[in-house]
């Protein structure tokens, strides 16, 4: 040991200086590394929205040309010598001449009898594409499904002879997704073009797919659109930003220099005068470890105390992201948020809970979407791991998911469904003990998992397999009988409800005409949401050529119900509950009835005069489940098309069910469905409006807006305010709405007025408070 010179301390970094220095090197490549690949992914956006653009010019090009081209091949000599003589077929064959690359042409009379003979066979979609060429009178294109799978589809009114007919024309799709192959999109990013809910071609990152109508932009009025999506931009170590990341990086690596090429001592500013020592020879970490040993672990003591060890989270728990943990259900991404493996890690936390409540038997069943299977093996596993005795349904609508809950005596169920949401979503729907989980019993299923607070029992649960559907239509069957028959158009948008809807409607007295009822994960026909009016342009097509009394549509698990009326007019949900409540209040004067924010001002006055206790609250199936359960009210409903009958019924959110007593009301009236609806309360209203935001951010603008509503001086002065779910502001001659969407990134809103000004009047007060919170550029819609 070396004596010290009085002077400057100096303080000895040892043998340690070069492990020390290469750790400060590698923690200055992490930070440097994050700050360039935040720089890359901002960068993709722009170039993203430029091949976006520019795909959609492209589509619009392809379809203009191939329209363009079908009215000049009409024009030809010999195609219109065929169409003159009045022979389908020779026209058919001079078409397919004269134009290289055609797969098929057919022409056929304007009536379509021969489609419509057996829709189902000549294909739902060709169909729409035929009624539209002949309504606007002019040639047109959509992607359709023909020949087992899908084509560019082209038809045109054309003259046979002395008759009104239609062409139609299959040309292969490459026509159209050539269009991509020239474009250069980033890898790390999607591009995709899409009809309805069905892909039609892709690029890029596809796990991305599932979101990616956030960027998407129309193409003209052809129904298709160009989706888009950017990867997430991660943040950098400490949840630092680019620019910090990379100040880090340079402090980082400049310190590692530092210590290696400085000399073996670094001599600090004298601040006293000192005589200490200092020992060159500075204790090595082996040293310290024999003077002084680690500190015992916490399960090690507690063991070693006899505790009880805390849990530990089951391996794979680091996969569960909290964002899949929403308001009203559980739901993410497949491949990305969702997986076998979270799915089992989801079920073992149901089912942990479960076992704390003393509950042992549940019902699993699953919509029909492609991840179903894997996802419900998944939950079923980790059900019967925390010791829960399944019975599995199998493929069936949420609501027979419920109703089998009661039927089986079970009391729990869990439904594999992403509901409305795009085929690459799916999630979990979760009652225990009869009651539907929402809020924080939702989070806690996550701080389960997290915590390893999951119970695994000693032997699995127990797995049965049961079928209920035919169960559940007999039921429905025993109790609503139509007292005259009614003709019915059903669409169910190729969601799980067409497995049920044509077999429950016929079992009480309909003529059923099936739409889209074939059960297809990939929706190619239309999103399965019948709250978009947008989707029931072809059931409200059906309804007109088949002279039917009502359409009815459900959406993707079969829990929300939309209506249509032979003058193609859709009828609301709002509308369809003053209906129902006036059928229920006859048996049940005074029955309390809830309604969400979303609907009519004209909703309350309508229970009030059939004798109710009208209650507005917020939106939500889970919520106002509970709230039905709180209030012991007879009926619920809501915008989006959930209805709730605890009247003759089990109280939860049931399409099909919905359906059956719509039209058993509407058969117990001499007038036509149009002169029933036309009876109740209506006013000039919006659909449900829905502006998208940044990510996690619309709660808080929604909060900004109310407290600037709250103001003095605040354009809402003169309004009756309500702030339950948002802003509601009800004005003398109309209302208006603000919300944050629980389930997506997007602020819904919606508008009704007694009068067209009036209804522009509220719309531009809410726009111009949008406009001072919003980011400037933000597309309001309306």
């Amino acid at each position: 040991m070396s004596q010290g010179k009085e002077g400057r301390p100096r303080i000895a970094l040892g043998r340690s200086t070069p492990l020390l220095a290469v750790l400060v090197l590698l923690l200055a490549g992490l930070f440097g590394w994050s700050a360039v690949n935040q720089w890359l992914q901002s960068d993709t956006g722009t170039a993203l929205e430029q091949s976006r653009d520019q795909a959609v010019a492209g589509v619009q090009k392809a379809l203009d040309g191939q329209t363009r081209q079908f009215a000049s091949q009409l024009q030809l000599e010999p195609v219109k010598a065929a169409l003159a003589g009045g022979d389908a077929q020779a026209s058919a064959l001079a078409i397919r001449d004269k134009w290289n690359g055609v797969e098929d042409a057919v022409v056929l009379d304007s009536t379509l009898m021969e489609a419509y003979a057996d829709p189902a066979a000549f294909g739902y979609a060709r169909l729409s594409l035929l009624e539209l060429a002949l309504a606007e009178g002019k040639p047109v294109a959509r992607v359709v499904r023909d020949g087992g799978a899908p084509r560019l589809g082209l038809a045109a009114p054309v003259r046979l002879g002395e008759r009104e007919a239609v062409v139609y024309i299959r040309q292969p799709l490459n026509r159209l997704t050539s269009v991509f192959d020239t474009i250069d999109a980033p890898g790390s990013a999607f591009l995709g073009l899409r009809q309805g809910g069905f892909t039609i071609v892709a690029k890029g990152n596809t796990g991305l797919g599932g979101g990616a109508d956030a960027l998407a932009r129309p193409v003209g009025e052809t129904g298709l659109r160009v989706v888009a999506e950017l990867p997430d931009i991660g943040e950098g170590p400490m949840g630092l930003g680019m620019v910090a990341c990379a100040v880090v990086a340079v402090l980082l690596l400049a310190l590692a220099v530092l210590m290696l090429v400085g000399r073996k001592r670094l001599k600090l500013p004298a601040l006293r005068r000192t005589t200490e020592v200092v020992d060159d020879n500075t204790m090595t970490l082996q040293q310290a470890l024999e003077q002084e040993p680690l500190p015992v672990a916490a399960a090690t003591s507690a063991r070693a105390a006899g505790e009880d060890a805390p849990a530990r989270p089951e391996p794979g728990a680091e996969a569960v992201v909290p964002g899949i943990f929403r308001a009203y259900d559980i739901r993410g991404v497949v491949g990305t948020e969702l997986t076998g493996n979270v799915a089992t890690l989801i079920g073992q936390a149901i089912g942990s809970e479960m076992q704390a409540q003393g509950l042992r038997e549940v019902v699993v069943g699953r919509d029909g979407r492609l991840s179903g299977p894997e996802l419900a093996d998944g939950l079923i596993e980790g059900l019967r791991r925390a010791g829960c005795d399944v019975i599995d349904i199998g493929m069936a609508p949420t609501p027979v998911v419920y109703f089998a809950s009661y039927h089986l005596r079970a009391g729990s169920c869990v439904a594999v469904t992403g509901s409305h949401n795009p085929p690459d979503y799916n999630g979990f729907k979760i009652v225990i003990g009869g009651e539907t989980l929402s809020g924080d019993a939702i989070t806690a299923l996550y701080t389960r998992i997290q915590e390893g607070q999951l119970k695994r029992a000693d032997a699995p649960g127990n797995l049965s397999e049961r079928e209920v559907i035919n169960d559940y239509v007999q039921r429905i069957a025993d109790d609503v009988q139509l007292d005259r028959p009614l003709k019915v158009v059903a669409d169910a948008g190729n969601g799980v409800a067409g497995a049920v809807a044509p077999q429950l409607l016929e079992a009480i007295g309909a003529e059923v005409i099936p739409l889209y009822c074939d059960v297809d994960g990939t929706f190619p026909n239309h999103h399965p949401d019948p709250s978009d009016p947008h989707n029931l342009e072809d059931l409200v097509q059906m309804v007109k050529r088949f002279d039917a009394d009502l359409g009815v549509a459900f959406d993707g698990d079969g829990d929300r119900l939309g209506v249509v009326t032979r003058e193609g007019k859709v009828i609301f949900a709002d509308r369809l509950l003053m209906l129902f409540a006036a059928d229920v209040l006859m048996r049940n004067p005074g029955a309390m009835v809830l309604y969400d924010v979303k609907c009519t001002g004209k909703l309350a006055d309508c229970i009030l005069r059939n004798g109710g206790s009208p209650m507005m609250w917020k939106t939500g199936h889970s919520l106002m489940k509970a709230k039905m359960r709180q209030t012991d009210a007879e009926l619920a409903g809501e915008m989006s098309g959930h209805f709730f009958f605890k009247e003759r019924w089990y109280g939860f959110d049931d399409g099909l069910y919905s359906a059956a007593r719509l039209l058993e009301i509407l058969a117990q009236r001499e007038e036509s469905p149009e002169e029933v609806f036309a009876e109740l309360p209506d006013a000039i209203s919006t659909p449900e409006l829905k502006v998208p935001v940044e990510e996690g951010t619309q709660h808080a603008q929604v909060a900004l807006f109310v407290a600037a509503a709250q103001l003095e001086e605040s354009p809402f002065a003169g309004a009756r305010l309500s702030t339950i779910d948002g802003l509601r502001a009800d004005f003398n001659d109309g209302w208006g709405l603000v919300r944050a969407s629980n389930t997506t990134p997007v602020l819904v809103l919606r508008f009704e007025g007694d009068s067209e000004a009036a209804l522009e009047r509220i719309k531009g007060v809410f726009r111009t408070q949008l406009q001072q919170i919003l980011p400037e550029g933000t597309e309001l819609g309306f």
